[in-house]
């Protein structure tokens, strides 16, 4: 079964999603709609928890995709795999990218390297990874060597963006929900269990408030969400020494 959905409406089901989805392992696809901001639909319907409400449950796998032509490759996936899985995606249009002529698997937890870069890594999710590549673009004008990559699932995380964080030495994750338990939290807590304490990490996303009524690209304006507020913060980790004693986490 795919269960179409706000991600706000879903945050009512949780128990359910705990008791009669996830504990007994079934394969049902949470497909949720209007994850992230929202804009005009009001401070009630922005979708900025699901990341961190799904992520903590066992059994659960969740992804999320940059474009709408990897949105049919991850709901294509979904019916493949056996147990639960929550694809989130935002309201609104596509981008009108090329649409793949046949469905593929994604390998499950497996994140996509779009660049190298030797100064800092951009660590993107969903609707954060187009305005990523452009500020990366930005940057190698400046003479910055940017790498970014989409991520894709924030649950299994995969074990190679460690390899990233390294070759880099410095992390800038950006992701469309709160920081509190969404990906930054996961991949900390994954370079702490790898021992990754050479690598400096700045976290990128909404902030511990119920995000106010206003359009889209307003909002994510306001809060560094866009080409221009990841550039900022992207620019200020190049030019910034390394750490060496430990994580920097802003």
């Amino acid at each position: 079964p795919v269960v179409a959905i706000y991600s706000t409406f879903l945050q009512r089901a949780y128990d359910q999603i705990i008791h009669d989805v996830c504990l007994p392992r079934l394969p049902v696809i949470f497909s949720i709609d209007r994850a992230g901001l929202v804009g005009e639909d009001g401070q009630t319907h922005q979708g900025q928890f699901d990341l961190t409400y799904l992520r903590n449950l066992p059994n659960m796998t969740v992804m999320s995709p940059r474009d709408e032509n990897e949105l049919r490759h991850m709901l294509y996936t979904a019916l493949k795999h056996d147990g639960p899985v929550a694809i989130r995606y935002p309201r609104g249009r596509g981008y009108g990218v090329r649409l793949d002529p046949e469905y593929r698997t994604i390998p499950m937890g497996e994140a996509e390297c779009l660049k190298q870069g030797k100064d800092v890594v951009i660590m993107a999710l969903g609707t954060m990874v187009v305005p990523s590549l452009e500020a990366a673009s930005e940057l190698e004008k400046e003479g910055f060597s940017v790498g970014v990559v989409n991520c894709r699932f924030v649950k299994p995380l995969d074990n190679t963006l460690v390899d990233y964080a390294r070759a880099a030495g410095k992390v800038l994750v950006v992701e469309e929900n709160i920081r509190q338990g969404g990906l930054g939290s996961a991949i900390l807590e994954l370079f702490s269990d790898r021992g990754t304490s050479e690598v400096t990490v700045r976290r990128l996303g909404l902030p511990d408030v119920f995000v106010e009524h206003g359009p889209t690209h307003i909002l994510r304006q306001k809060f560094g969400l866009d080409k221009e507020g990841i550039l900022r913060e992207a620019r200020a980790l190049c030019l910034m020494r390394s750490a060496g004693s430990g994580p920097v986490v802003g």
